[in-house]
């Protein structure tokens, strides 16, 4: 058996996961397990009728193999591809990045009470948006430290709190991020010097308080858990001897996303006699600018045996090339592009949204292409482009997968609805509540499932009707809502003279609604409704799951569900901490009520500032997949790992596709191993996007798959649609840097038959 660590290098879809879990299984066999004992080097049924009875008891043997993925969707697939190739035969540890070092320091939390003499309490783990929250209201005395121009003081924290996690994953000490920030942007001019000095000492400065007081709180966020772990953890020699014994092998997938933390331990690991395994893509960095230095990770090929993976034949292969020529290098034409490319322009971005659906709602009819094989790709898709891509191809009967949605909880009507309940139990909290929330309540309360429709994909969709209709919630409102700042109140139907007018069907459902909500109104002034959470659940289960819910229903539900949960237990740690207590970052209507109505009065603003998004805890797929169109951001669509055989460039003409928008920390470049101490120029950022934009296009151009048995009439034709409208969402004229790929595409093609 190889007894050499491996670098497995290869371009997009080169089958560079495939070769880790060959290697698993090779490495699983030379583990000395009880698991091995007992499992023989078997497949099939017989393995998998007897697994649980037998491997029961081992589940938690070490040692292990630790494997670790980029982000937890990539480790559920790559978790299921293991599984199927070798029936969960050898002990492992799967995780990301991020989750190892939260496990770890949770984990050995005793090691770093004694190293660093903190108190002796459980950590609780911030969210990002709670972190925030927080972070606000302890920064609040001192907030004009942070104020920039043109700059929200909101984005200020953001921007500070991710300097704070830049620095810990390039394993940065904090006090040092004031002088990589001056080193860095030294080239601003003499005049902003003495300003960007002071600025960068006031970070630092208000940095190590917000550090100091998460420490005494036991609070984690991800900056904290990363500086826990490289620089009091990982040093540790009780616990070098711990993680030696435990990990014999590592395997890694796709490291060119992982940070420069994991350099730090990957070089730990192989320096006392752990073997690992590595898969590394020159054309990835999807997560550079987020925290990832591929550069540096690239450092550990010297210490391993490099196995580089044929390219697959794709359009990268054949024509990538001749397209960053042209598009990054804007010096060459390309004969190819009629064969592969087809181009959609119109005047307005509203009509091109129109032109994309109307071309693949034909093309879907006609058999030339099914749903799944089609991705919709833009740099940065608004809310109205994204609903109207969704609704258009919904009523068409075409289902649409939007990757990785971000859409605010509190856009959901559902999510609204039960926090207008809150506002009406919980006293104190009329300022919160109006007649149109209330309208809005009894809508969505009144809503159920009545019959079957025309079936877009394999799920079971029903029809929803409102028992009280937007009109008549809209009288029950004016009429039988008593607005109080300290006790809002529904009324009694008869309030309303003519609430005959009503109808017996939606009085009955609104008496049913207002004698529900006056018992947990009872039940709060009893105290016998523990938490607000309990409240939330008895709603959804007596207002929504008798009805049908779609999975993104499911999926803001589950959230709310999740970051009310979150909100309170670290709620519960300030109560207990009085030394804790931070001003509360309320505006000037702030209720003076009870701690748990105060407590629901921030949670319900603190929603309603549209920070959380519906993203629960990833669940798994079960059964077959629905046959849907993709929509997705670029970066969305790269990290998801996905192949379509038609592509849509939505919007090749804007700016976006050069500059790295939401997906580029502030500061990030200058924490990058390579870079720090350094001053960051104009040119080395033009440098940077082009190399961004080269990467870009040779990964999508890699995803355009090669199909044999793929549509309904057997054509396997694969195709890029260039999108293109001449004024973008402002009006304004776009000059992205596509632009000379879609008119060379036209010269060649000429103009497409809609």
């Amino acid at each position: 058996m190889p007894d050499t660590s491996l670098w497995i290098t290869g371009a997009t879809l080169s089958g560079k996961t495939s070769r880790l879990i060959e290697e698993f299984y090779i490495r699983g066999q030379q583990i000395q397990s009880p698991l091995n004992q007992i499992v023989p080097a078997m497949r099939g049924e017989n393995l998998k009728s007897d697994r649980d009875n037998q491997i029961g008891n081992f589940q938690h043997t070490e040692p292990q193999i630790l494997i670790l993925a980029t982000n937890a969707e990539n480790r559920i697939n790559l978790m299921d591809r293991i599984s199927e190739a070798t029936s969960e035969q050898y002990p492992y540890y799967s995780t990301t990045p991020l989750g190892f070092f939260e496990d770890e320091v949770i984990l050995f939390w005793p090691l770093l009470i004694q190293a660093l003499d903190l108190r002796g309490q459980f950590p609780l783990r911030l969210r990002p948006e709670t972190e925030q929250e927080l972070a606000g209201r302890f920064w609040r005395p001192q907030i004009e430290k942070l104020k920039q121009p043109g700059i929200s003081l909101e984005r200020m924290i953001r921007r500070t709190l991710d300097l704070f996690q830049l620095a810990a994953f390039s394993c940065t000490p904090t006090e040092e991020i004031g002088m990589i920030l001056q080193q860095g942007f030294e080239d601003v001019g003499t005049s902003a010097v003495r300003a960007l000095d002071d600025f960068c000492l006031n970070i630092v400065e208000l940095l190590q308080e917000w550090r100091d007081w998460c420490w005494q709180g036991g609070f984690l966020t991800y900056g904290i858990i990363t500086e826990f772990y490289w620089r009091y953890l990982l040093p540790n020699s009780t616990y070098q001897q711990h993680l030696i014994h435990r990990y014999p092998f590592v395997l890694a997938d796709d490291v060119d996303e992982y940070p420069a933390i994991t350099y730090q331990l990957f070089d730990f690991l192989l320096d006392n006699g752990t073997i690992g395994v590595f898969t590394y893509n020159p054309n990835g960095s999807i997560r550079l600018g987020l925290g990832a230095d591929p550069e540096y990770l690239a450092q550990l090929q010297e210490r391993c045996q490099i196995e580089t993976l044929e390219t697959p034949k794709n359009l990268a292969q054949e024509i990538g090339t001749s397209i960053i020529e042209l598009v990054v290098n804007n010096n060459l034409n390309i004969d190819q592009l009629p064969a592969y490319f087809k181009f959609i322009q119109t005047k307005s971005r509203a009509a091109l949204l129109g032109e994309i659906t109307k071309m693949i709602i034909k093309d879907i009819n006609l058999g030339i292409v099914k749903p799944e094989e089609v991705v919709i790709i833009a740099p940065g898709l608004d809310a109205i482009a994204r609903y109207s891509l969704i609704s258009i191809l919904n009523n068409a009967g075409i289902a649409v997968e939007s990757l990785k949605e971000q859409r605010p909880l509190i856009s959901y009507p559902m999510i609204r609805a039960l926090l207008s309940i809150l506002t009406l139990v919980y006293p104190g909290l009329g300022r919160l509540v109006d007649r149109d929330a209330v309208a809005e309540m009894l809508v969505v309360l009144s809503q159920r499932s009545i019959t079957k429709r025309k079936k877009i994909d394999d799920e079971k969709n029903l029809q929803k009707t409102n028992d009280i209709d937007p009109v008549r919630a809209g009288l029950l409102a004016d009429h039988c809502f008593y607005p109080d700042i300290t006790h809002p109140r529904l009324l009694p139907i008869q309030t309303f003279s003519r609430w005959d007018r009503i109808g017996s069907r939606a009085t009955c459902v609104y008496n049913q609604i207002l004698e529900w909500i006056e018992k947990q109104q009872l039940q709060q002034q009893q105290c016998q409704l523990l938490n607000p959470i309990f409240l939330l659940d008895r709603a959804i289960q007596r207002f929504f799951i008798s009805s049908y819910l779609s999975f993104a229903q499911l999926s803001g539900l589950r959230e709310l569900m999740e970051t009310a949960t979150h909100y309170w237990e670290v709620e519960r740690r300030l109560q207990q901490n009085s030394q804790l207590q931070v001003k509360e970052a309320m505006t000037d209507n702030s209720i003076e009520e009870d701690s748990s109505s105060s407590i629901v009065a921030k949670f319900i603003q603190f929603l309603r500032r549209g920070v959380v998004s519906a993203n629960p805890y990833p669940v798994p797929s079960i059964g077959h997949l629905p046959s849907a169109v993709t929509l997705a951001t670029i970066f969305q669509y790269r990290a998801s790992r996905k192949c379509h055989r038609w592509q849509f460039w939505l919007d090749v003409g804007s700016s976006l596709w050069l500059s790295g928008g939401t997906a580029t920390l502030y500061g990030a470049p200058l924490f990058s191993q390579g870079q720090l101490g350094k001053c960051w120029t104009i040119e080395d950022s033009q440098k940077s996007d082009r190399e961004r934009l080269r990467r870009i296009l040779l990964d999508l151009l890699s995803r355009v798959s090669y199909s044999y048995s793929s549509s309904v009439n057997g054509s396997n034709e694969h195709r890029i649609y260039l999108c293109h409208s001449d004024l973008a969402v402002n009006g304004q004229d776009q000059t992205g840097p596509l632009l000379p790929l879609f008119y060379s595409s036209m010269s060649h093609s000429g103009y497409l038959d809609n």
